[in-house]
C-alpha cells in the first residue's frame, strides 16, 4: 500500500522563497471526490524554473487518495493511502476537460531539511493562499517547522485542494476567510 504522510501549514510572509530551487506550475482536476477522502485527481506540472533537471518537461499523472488505516495516536489526516501513475500529457489535458473542478497553482520545491518540502501559491479563485507541505518517511517523524508557517493546516479538509477544487477560497463566508486574510496580513 502506498502511503502519503504529510503536514501542511498555512503560510505568513515571503521568507520561504529564500529557500526555492524549482518551480512548476500544476494544473489539477477532480475526475472524483467523496465525503470519507476518497480522490481521483488528474494533475499537469510543467516547469517555469530550470533548477530540477530530472523534472524540466511537462509531465502529468492519475493520482487516487483514500483514508488510511487507523493508526493509533496519528492525528487525522496525516496518513493518506496514495497511488500516483505517470500518463500520457495529452491523457491529462483530455481528462482535465471533463471536469470544473479544478484548481491552479505554482508550486516551489525548497531546499529544507527534515522532509520534502513544498510551498504551492494558489491562484485564480484560490488565491492569496500559501500553503506549504512537507513530506515525512514516518507519522512520528521529528519537524523543526519554519518560522512562517503560520498555522498549521493538516487534518482540515476544507485546505485541502479537493475541497478547493470545488469551493474555492474566494467563496468561503467572510466569517471563514476573514480570520485567514487577518493571519496572513499579521505576516505581510
Amino acid at each position: 500500500m502506498g502511503l502519503e504522510i504529510e503536514r501542511r501549514f498555512l503560510v505568513g510572509g515571503p521568507q520561504w522563497r529564500e529557500q526555492v530551487r524549482w518551480s512548476r506550475q500544476l494544473q489539477q482536476g477532480y475526475l472524483s471526490r467523496q465525503a470519507d477522502g476518497f480522490t481521483l485527481r488528474v494533475r499537469t506540472s510543467r516547469p517555469i524554473t530550470s533548477g530540477d533537471c530530472a523534472a524540466a518537461a511537462a509531465q502529468a499523472w492519475l493520482t487516487l487518495k483514500a483514508p488510511a488505516p487507523a493508526f493509533q495516536g496519528v492525528p487525522e489526516g496525516l496518513v493518506r493511502q496514495e497511488f500516483e501513475y505517470p500518463i500520457p500529457l495529452a491523457d491529462a489535458e483530455a481528462l482535465l476537460a471533463l471536469t470544473a473542478l479544478q484548481l491552479s497553482k505554482i508550486r516551489h520545491g525548497l531546499a529544507l531539511p527534515g522532509g520534502d518540502w513544498v510551498v504551492d501559491v494558489f491562484a485564480g479563485s484560490n488565491a492569496p493562499l500559501v500553503v506549504a507541505e512537507v513530506e515525512l518517511t514516518s507519522a512520528d517523524q521529528a519537524l523543526t517547522v519554519p518560522a512562517w508557517c503560520a498555522q498549521e493546516l493538516t487534518g482540515q479538509h476544507a485546505f485541502s485542494n479537493a475541497a478547493l477544487a470545488g469551493c474555492p477560497f474566494s467563496t468561503w463566508s467572510p466569517e471563514q476567510r476573514d480570520p485567514l486574510l487577518e493571519v496572513l496580513q499579521a505576516w505581510a
